[in-house]
């Protein structure tokens, strides 16, 4: 079921509350104010993006596409406070994103676990500095287990599939109880299936702990299942930065039917906007 109203989805910028979620964590809205991001100096700059202007409705799950090197991990990356805009601002909350953004959580392609620990010290790593000792052990237990791996808290990181390692490194991430969660293709090196089972983990966690999610994805039906809205970048004309071409909303609630006629035409209708022959894939 939708966390949000479709008044709210058609205007999430309008939504300025927070949303509390399961075990008293807060959904915090995400707002991207003119941002622009050029990398280099003089005739040397590179210019990546230009103009993002994206807001993110408490609770939203909002799915980023576009080509290769259009800048869709560098926007999250100024979202997490990893990177600074060239121009214009990243909000939380209608406060500016410091470095290191304690609000946010960041999951990325590769698990990066620390091998030498155990699945259940990984997750602990995620607690926030001076959790208490017998609430952080609650806490990383009960991450465990809505992440199915409760039996296996003990094992380290090189004696499980690389899908209970990415499942780890998403309970580390929600350690803390992030406002908002950044995902960075954190599905893409797994295998088919597995991505289908980690996308739908991913739903089942965010019933349990609604936070907003910022995904970054090359997979147009990972975005159409996830997502309340998608946000493709583009390059429009001679211009090498890319911005915001299209903003699209996805019918439905959650989580939908793969075989359904309408995600069908849509996934089409996005498949030809990115360049790519939807009759071929």
């Amino acid at each position: 079921m939708s966390l949000l109203s479709p008044a709210l989805r058609r205007s999430p910028a309008a939504a300025s509350t927070s949303v509390t979620a399961a075990g008293g964590a807060d959904a915090l809205p995400l707002r991207f104010a003119a941002v622009g991001r050029s990398f280099g100096t003089g005739p040397r700059a590179r210019a990546v993006l230009r103009d993002i202007d994206l807001a993110l409705a408490p609770g939203e799950v909002v799915a980023l596409l576009g080509p290769s090197g259009c800048g869709k991990s560098t926007l999250l990356r100024g979202a997490a406070g990893l990177d600074t805009p060239t121009t214009g601002r990243v909000l939380i909350d209608d406060t500016p994103v410091r470095a290191y953004d304690e609000r946010c959580a960041v999951a990325f392609q590769e698990p990066r676990l620390l091998p030498w620990r155990t699945l259940r010290a990984n997750v602990a790593l995620g607690l926030p500095a001076g959790t208490e000792r017998r609430t952080g052990a609650s806490r990383v237990q009960e991450l465990l287990e809505l992440v199915g791996l409760a039996d296996q808290a003990d094992l380290r990181p090189r004696e499980v599939s690389g899908g209970m390692a990415q499942r780890t490194s998403l309970a580390r991430a929600l350690a803390r109880r992030p406002g908002v969660l950044l995902l960075d293709e954190p599905f893409g090196a797994l295998d088919a299936l597995t991505r289908l089972k980690m996308q739908d983990l991913l739903l089942a966690v965010h019933r349990g702990s609604p936070t907003t999610v910022l995904l970054v994805t090359h997979d147009v039906d990972e975005a159409l299942q996830l997502a309340d809205r998608i946000v493709v970048l583009g390059r429009s004309g001679e211009d090498p930065a890319a911005s915001v071409s299209q903003l699209v909303p996805v019918p439905g609630a959650r989580p939908r039917d793969r075989g359904s006629v309408e995600l069908a035409a849509l996934r089409s209708r996005l498949l030809e906007s990115l360049g790519v022959d939807a009759h071929r894939h």
